[in-house]
């Protein structure tokens, strides 16, 4: 019901977890994906060729989001690619220390903040000359952490948060030129990055006990309110964070 055919896409964090089913969503509508990543080889050429069986084009991209000079090198080889246009952006590409607040270092902070919060401002700032006089459509992923409080989550839901602000600031500034800005905020999601906590097994419980909708969040949940705030359906959606959870974070 949603057609993205002739229409390009960047997905950061698109090799796997949730950032791929955003990728595949996007091919199923018609969109050329551009997959950024950083260390999976392997993962990421596997999105492409889901992509492309899919009937779309792909093309893998690596790099580190927390350099603004490899930042600027990704979009130069997109551009290089692909040419001068681009319709949509996913920031997803995360990480993050995983630690008490009272046990965090400098590196630890300044890491998190970097590739959670502080990539999507150049992030949009190269997409913006690619997507003025057409416009388009960048949608940040976040989390449940930027607005509660979770055991060893200080860093990145600070992070989270900042990425919301930005999210907010940056949806107003560009929304005359037609460049929506907004953000999607999972709820508990069983992805790869859930392996870094150490009660994972007693954090996934919880929130399938706990979810008023009687089941974990997945991936293509999320993938599926992407392509709705990509889509002219969300054309008066802007500056906003809407959340996917099944109604967890409703309830005390």
């Amino acid at each position: 019901m949603i057609d993205l055919s002739g229409k390009t896409a960047l997905v950061t964090g698109g090799s796997r977890g949730i950032g791929r089913a955003i990728a595949l969503r996007l091919a199923e509508c018609g969109a050329k994906v551009a997959i950024n990543y950083l260390r999976k080889t392997e993962a990421a050429e596997e999105t492409a060729e889901l992509v492309r069986q899919r009937g779309s084009e792909a093309l893998v991209l690596r790099s580190n989001l927390a350099k603004r000079t490899k930042v600027e090198a990704m979009f130069e080889t997109l551009q290089s690619e692909w040419g001068d246009r681009l319709d949509i952006v996913i920031s997803n590409a995360a990480s993050g220390v995983i630690k008490p607040a009272i046990e965090l270092n400098e590196h630890h902070w300044d890491w998190t903040m970097s590739i959670n919060a502080g990539t999507f401002l150049p992030l949009v700032q190269l997409a913006r000359p690619m997507m003025e006089g057409h416009g388009g459509s960048v949608v940040a992923v976040s989390s449940l952490g930027a607005l509660r409080a979770i055991p060893m989550y200080a860093a990145v839901g600070a992070s989270k948060a900042a990425l919301e602000a930005l999210v907010r600031h940056l949806g107003v500034e560009l929304a005359m030129s037609k460049i929506r800005i907004n953000a999607v905020s999972a709820g508990v999601v069983d992805t790869d990055a859930l392996k870094f906590f150490p009660h994972r097994d007693d954090i996934i419980g919880n929130s399938r006990v706990k979810t008023p909708a009687g089941r974990l969040t997945t991936p293509e949940d999320v993938a599926d309110v992407v392509l709705f705030l990509v889509s002219p359906l969300a054309a008066m959606v802007v500056g906003q964070t809407v959340t996917v959870d099944g109604g967890y974070s409703v309830i005390a």
